[in-house]
């Protein structure tokens, strides 16, 4: 007995184009079989024999070009000694910033001639000056300018020697006697202690500038035999000009 041919393998397409044209032929057996088939029967099956082609057209096409079907790769499973040790969770990796294109450095700042800049750190207290000079000790030349019946005028010349000016200073004069008195005192201020009198600046002549001299001047009342000062001196300085 003759071995019967293989049946040839029908394909999905194929099946497909079958069974939309038996479904055509179903619908127009039945809508020929009846008179009083309505406009709105005919089209909704004409629509659903659209779709159906439509479909089946679709399908032919995917069928004909699997190349345009993305294939789906599955990872391989994981071996055993892989699942007995398997690694730490490592975190994703994070975008990088895009490198920035560099840019051209500028140039370094100029140093102005007439402003410096304060060092950092540096000391801001202000440099202690020299000392100052020391005043030299100052001189006096004692004199009698005239001569009365009961009394006579004195005058004391304080000289500053030195560059430096000295704003204080102290002139005693001791007289022979506590009954002569001191009167009419210029350029100075005048006070006693029984026979010692004391003259101190006032304001108007309280310093005695560098190289320069003040003048101060009084009258000794009294009796002119034997009225001459015992003593005259300027901060502890002898004066010249005394004669006894």
């Amino acid at each position: 007995m003759p071995a019967t041919p293989p049946q040839p393998r029908r394909t999905v397409a194929i099946i497909l184009l079958d069974r939309i044209v038996a479904l055509a032929t179903a619908t127009r057996r039945v809508l020929t079989g009846r008179d009083d088939v309505s406009r709105a029967t005919w089209v909704a099956a004409i629509a659903a024999l659209g779709v159906l082609v439509v479909t089946a057209v679709a399908v032919i096409g995917l069928l004909r070009t699997p190349e345009k079907l993305t294939p789906v790769t599955l990872d391989a499973p994981p071996s055993a000694d892989q699942v007995g040790t398997q690694a730490p969770e490592t975190p994703r990796a994070q975008a990088r910033p895009a490198a920035s294109s560099p840019t051209a450095s500028a140039p370094p700042p100029v140093a102005s001639a007439t402003a410096v800049a304060p060092t950092v750190g540096a000391s801001t207290r202000p440099t202690p000056s020299a000392a100052s000079p020391t005043p030299a000790a100052l001189n006096a030349d004692f004199s009698i300018a005239d001569n009365a019946l009961l009394s006579y005028g004195a005058a004391v010349t304080i000289t500053n020697p030195g560059s430096v000016s000295v704003p204080q200073w102290t002139l005693t004069v001791t007289l022979p006697r506590e009954s002569l008195r001191v009167s009419g005192v210029e350029g100075a201020r005048a006070s006693r202690d029984g026979a010692v009198w004391t003259f101190v600046p006032d304001g108007s002549s309280g310093q005695v500038p560098g190289s320069s001299s003040v003048r101060v001047t009084f009258r000794v009342n009294g009796s002119l035999a034997g009225a001459t000062p015992e003593a005259c001196t300027i901060d502890g300085t002898a004066c010249t000009g005394l004669t006894h």
